[in-house]
């Protein structure tokens, strides 16, 4: 699996799912602990998997942290509450900054952007 793909979602969730493949593969190895070859095997697998899952876990912890600590530092008046449309927030001045479309604008299709050029000229 790809790192970037490994973080990116709910980490705590995917740390659930890796704690929860390494458990059944450490159970998986003792059931099969008279064949020694498979049960190195196992007992590999489910200590990765489970090196994983508390790695996860960490990593998701910290983010919880990390942006926590972020958001305390932004001021009140820019993160504003999202109650009143008229004040501006943080995500709002995000997208405005980084120039982010807004979900209900679509992606022009290449028609339209060919459209756009034959009329520009």
């Amino acid at each position: 699996m790809e790192f970037g793909r490994l973080l990116s979602g709910d980490p705590s969730r995917s740390s659930k799912l890796y704690l929860a493949i390494g458990l059944l593969s450490l159970v998986k190895a003792i059931a099969v602990r008279n064949d020694r070859e498979r049960f190195r095997r196992e007992l590999l697998d489910a200590g990765l998997f489970i090196g994983v899952g508390i790695a996860l876990r960490k990593y998701s912890q910290l983010k919880a942290q990390k942006r926590a600590e972020l958001e305390s530092q932004v001021p009140d008046w820019l993160a504003g509450s999202g109650a009143d449309s008229s004040e501006p927030t943080l995500q709002s001045f995000a997208k405005r900054q980084f120039g982010q479309r807004s979900e209900s604008e679509p992606e022009p299709t290449i028609t339209d952007r060919a459209r756009g050029i034959v009329s520009s000229l």
